[in-house]
């Protein structure tokens, strides 16, 4: 059984007992999160699409860490006038196990 959750104006695709890295939620480890905003929910036979949400069906996991995550760089170049400037970024995101997938 897997599921589409939105959270963070991202969609994540996730299973049970699934590591997802998702915007900091205020949140912190060790806490529970319900995602509500669910758009999908599959099992083996049976497909529930949302419009645009699913009606009943919530998604649980729980917050294992606040981290950063993976640096990204903005390299700034005008050629022929010997001007750049590189800037880096790590954006801190919450990463999440998901203990359950419900649909009522």
């Amino acid at each position: 059984m897997y599921a589409v959750i939105e959270t963070g104006s991202k969609q994540y695709k996730v299973e049970k007992d699934d590591i997802i890295d998702i915007e900091l939620t205020g949140k912190k480890p060790g806490e529970k999160i319900d995602f509500e905003r669910v758009l999908l929910i599959a099992d083996k036979n049976d497909v529930k699409i949302g419009t645009p949400l699913v009606k009943d069906a919530k998604v649980a996991g729980e917050v294992l860490a606040e981290k950063k995550g993976r640096k990204l760089i903005a390299f700034f170049y005008r050629r022929r006038k010997d001007s750049k400037r590189k800037v880096g970024h790590r954006q801190k995101c919450l990463s999440v196990k998901i203990s359950e997938i419900s649909a009522k």
